[in-house]
């Protein structure tokens, strides 16, 4: 977002290669398809325009370089099939496009001489036009910046929405989007020029070996009406075109969508073991929070580092996130730990043993203890200090006491589980450990393991299994010199990839995945996803090295992990999305949750909450035509844990936490989750409201970021006070702006509800009335389109939640005449969740089947004669402003779904 007044903002500038002064007329030739509904979009005398109606045009870009082309998107296309000549998508999709074409066209560019990386000038953005925009403020991290002028593009964009009022419709502006995309063996993004207001389109193929001097299709340009479909056109157009990827409609989720659960993460980190995952799932079970999907993180992998000896052993002292990331995978099955764990081990174990979680957080504090002592140091010589012996001395002391601490953990688990002594046959190892998991725990559904791209955070070990790999030295692309510091691409450079040969890349995914799906494993987490553009130089470039891996992973996750067992992380740049997204439906939407700032700013606790929100929440709106955006997990024992909560709630992505053992709150979590496990997930996945798309919800002082979506019988808004952090473009920094932490206020209306998103929400729009209700007040209150909005006012780092629900008209010949809408169970965050099916009789009744427990909502302008539930009359509370409520109980055999009659 754009920086704060008065504050310079000296954004790294990108020279581009000298080319001609102005374009003439570099517009090729519509095709016949297009010939009787001509593209919109127009490049004559160094200028880019956009038709806005009776021969007028909109300039998009001027000073625009003679070297510089527009393709309109109907030459891509064959008029008498409407199918792309080198495309594999469906019929259906390519015949979408075609009917967008004449709204959509190529931007490139070409050089007089072959580059492997070639930043071209397309022209400067004319005067002020308010844009929305992503770039990567981290080799894996995305996040959002809006601006007003060329001087306000960061570095790395990914896309650009540009605000264009002369396409004005009758539903308001217009708008459109530039897309970077990839062109043969490059891709590209957008930078800002050196002259103010310049904007580079910038190709690169990560090799100096891979040179082009043709760059025709290196960007696509689409217009309209509605920023949500012009972004899903532009995304289809690209499906067509590129014929490398499916969009998230062409892909199945996988089922844990639908599901909550558990990831070991906060836990452990690298310390997980068979015993504190059991304990773990043993506590949520017990208390009526059962995961159905379990995630084990970083931590289970057999790896060591170069200099360990013995070869064939794990390495020792590694705890905290960081300490392995020079580590390589050295085995392909799990960790001493895990491997150790004999069938049964648990089941039989005396109930007066238990897992100590002190000893567990006594090893974690040991080590942070290593990790500021280590950033001590670090500042002191920065600092100018030349005896550092004392910090050094600490060091070692400290690696002492967690040495000591190791040893003594380590016995506590051979006695709780690791080895108990028995000679039985059973299975042993990780195999053991999950099967006698589900056992215990049969509703446990799912287990996914973590993994990076690459094998280990360092690739794998040369010489320690049959592939070939090599340790490839790690040299991030020059695009990323102005990206935020990062401890993880430090390591990575200091200790370079173990990489295994691209075309042994298949290999690696099949001796991994077989063995976990052997085990019991169900999926993987595949973190640390863009390594391979820092070691890609001397194969083929980033998009051929890319092209061979995520080629390896997508065939063996389809046949290990039945094709959706996968979620992406540390994935958020356009090449992996464009390559890697054939079989990947879930990702990461934002970057990790932080429970405090790393770097040591006491009201990180808070502020990272509100970044880590908006990351999320925007990305989603170009990750989602991929993949089902995942908004992280978060802890519910947190300080903003109710914030993050209702930000899962209706995100529309999976719901999961990170708590530590015995650091819950299961109150919170059941607002989220039924007594099963399963979540009322919303169908679409959560964006940002229009009114937001301009904005700054981080450090503007005056904006609520809203998010919408959808359920089955209404719509929900949530809002949220994410101000007081941000992207500082000055010290290329994620940091807290502390004055900006403070109350705001917003308002809210039906129209925030993007109903026509979804074919089967969209007559919603229609509704004369809604009835909203608001979460944290309990609110009822009714709407009709054009009343006046609800104004809120937000303290920091808190939220409401607005549910809608059109109001219909039930009842006649003979009956009782009502007005009647569906809220839902308002025990629950996303109460409209709860709602399956609203049927509305002749009689004057209505019948609704809803999953749950607590308390039913619905507004009724009069009483009911009586209500029942599952067949009998049940009590019911109505007031005088049209609350309604009737209360529902879990019913296990029933799935607890209730069978609600209303009668009228």
């Amino acid at each position: 977002m754009a920086p704060p007044p008065n504050e310079s903002k000296p954004t790294p500038k990108v020279a581009a290669t000298a080319v001609p002064k102005l374009a003439t007329t570099t517009t090729s030739p519509s095709s016949s398809s297009s010939a009787s509904s001509p593209c919109i979009f127009s490049l004559r005398d160094g200028e880019l325009t956009v038709g806005v109606g009776k021969g007028a045009a909109a300039a998009l870009l001027t000073g625009v370089p003679g070297n510089v082309t527009l393709t309109p998107f109907a030459e891509a296309f064959d008029p008498t099939t409407t199918t792309s000549s080198s495309s594999d998508a469906p019929r259906e999709l390519a015949s979408q496009a075609a009917g967008n074409a004449r709204r959509g066209a190529f931007l490139g560019f070409t050089l007089p001489s072959p580059a492997s990386r070639a930043p071209c000038r397309v022209g400067s953005l004319p005067g002020p036009r308010r844009f929305l925009s992503v770039f990567r403020f981290k080799t894996w991290w995305s996040t959002a910046w809006a601006g007003r002028r060329g001087r306000d593009l960061q570095m790395e964009t990914q896309w650009v929405l540009l605000e264009v009022p002369e396409l004005a419709g009758a539903g308001g502006p217009g708008y459109v989007f530039v897309l970077p995309l990839v062109q043969g063996s490059f891709r590209s993004a957008i930078f800002p020029g050196e002259e103010e207001d310049g904007v580079v389109l910038c190709a690169e193929s990560g090799s100096a070996a891979v040179t082009a001097t043709d760059f025709r299709r290196i960007a696509y340009v689409h217009a309209g009406d509605d920023p949500y479909r012009v972004m899903q056109e532009a995304y289809l157009a690209a499906r067509v075109h590129l014929g490398t990827f499916r969009l998230v409609q062409e892909k199945a989720l996988p089922a844990m969508a639908d599901r909550f659960g558990w990831c070991t993460w906060d836990a452990f980190y690298l310390t997980v073991d068979p015993v504190g995952v059991w304990q773990g799932v043993s506590e949520f079970a017990d208390a009526g929070v059962p995961p159905r999907f379990l995630i084990i993180d970083d931590g289970w992998q057999s790896v060591n580092r170069d200099d360990d000896d013995p070869p064939h052993e794990d390495a020792r002292g590694l705890v905290l996130g960081g300490d392995q990331m020079t580590a390589r995978l050295y085995r392909f099955d799990e960790c001493a730990r895990f491997r150790g764990y004999r069938e049964g081990a648990l089941i039989r174990r005396p109930p007066e043993l238990f897992y100590d979680t002190t000893m567990s957080k006594a090893v974690v504090r040991k080590a942070a203890e290593i990790e500021n002592a280590g950033k001590a140091k670090k500042k002191a010589a920065q600092g100018g200090a030349t005896d550092l012996s004392s910090f050094d001395a600490r060091i070692a002391q400290r690696r002492r006491e967690l040495d000591q601490l190791l040893v003594q953990r380590d016995a506590m688990l051979a006695k709780l589980g690791d080895d108990d002594g028995s000679t039985g046959d059973g299975e042993v190892g990780l195999k053991a450990f999950l099967k006698d998991m589900r056992r215990r725990f049969p509703e446990l559904d799912d287990v996914y393991v973590w993994q990076a791209l690459c094998g280990g955070w360092g690739g794998v070990r040369p010489g320690a299994t049959h592939l070939d790999a090599r340790v490839v030295p790690a040299r991030p692309s020059p695009g990323l010199a102005g990206t935020m510091e990062d401890l993880a691409v430090d390591r990575i450079v200091e200790g370079g990839i173990g990489l295994v040969r691209p075309d042994q890349a298949g290999d690696l995914y099949e001796s991994m995945h077989s063995y976990l799906a052997g085990a019991g494993v169900t999926g993987v987490k595949v973190d640390v996803v863009h390594t391979l553009e820092y070691v890609c130089e001397d194969h083929g470039g980033r998009v051929e090295l890319a092209k061979a891996y995520y080629d390896g992973l997508s065939k063996s996750v389809a046949k290990n992990f039945a094709g959706t067992g996968i979620i992406a992380s540390m994935q958020q740049c356009n090449d992996f999305f464009f390559l890697g997204t054939r079989q990947v439906a879930m990702g990461r939407a934002g970057d990790d949750f932080w429970f405090e700032d790393p770097n040591g700013d006491p009201m990180g606790v808070f502020w990272l909450q509100g970044a880590h929100m908006v990351n999320c929440a925007y990305n989603s709106l170009w990750m989602g035509q991929f993949i089902r955006p995942d908004w992280d997990m978060f802890q519910s024992d947190h300080a903003c844990a109710a914030f993050h909560a209702a930000s899962r709630a209706i995100s529309g992505g999976p719901v999961y936490v990170s708590d530590s053992l015995g650091g819950h709150d299961f109150a919170l979590l059941r607002r989220l989750v039924f007594p099963d496990g399963t979540v009322p997930r919303c169908l679409h996945y959560a964006l940002p409201t229009r009114d937001c798309l301009f904005k700054n919800p981080l450090f503007d002082q005056q904006t609520v970021l809203k998010i919408w979506n959808l359920n089955k019988f209404g719509g929900v808004i949530g809002a949220f006070n994410c101000q007081g952090a941000g992207w500082d473009p000055v010290e290329h920094r994620v940091r807290g702006y502390s004055h900006c932490y403070k109350p705001v206020s917003g308002e809210v209306r039906p129209a925030d509800v993007e109903w026509s998103q979804r074919e089967d929400t969209s007559a919603m729009a229609k509704a004369a009335s809604y009835a909203v209700y608001r979460c944290q007040t309990e609110e009822l209150l009714l709407m009709t389109p054009s009343s006046e909005p609800i104004q809120f006012t937000l303290q920091p780092s808190s939220f409401e939640l607005f549910t809608f629900a059109p109001v219909t008209t039930i009842g006649g010949a003979g009956a009782a005449k009502a007005r009647f809408a569906p809220i839902g169970l308002v025990d629950l965050l996303n109460c409209g969740g709860a709602i399956l099916e609203v049927e509305h009789g002749s009689g004057g009744e209505v019948r609704m089947k809803v999953k749950g427990g607590g308390r039913l909502l619905v507004y009724s302008d009069v009483a009911p004669k009586k209500s029942l539930v599952d067949g009998c009359e049940a009590g019911f509370e109505w007031e005088n402003g049209g609350k309604l409520m009737v209360d529902v109980t879990w019913k296990e055999e029933k799935g607890g779904v209730s069978d609600v009659v209303l009668c009228f």
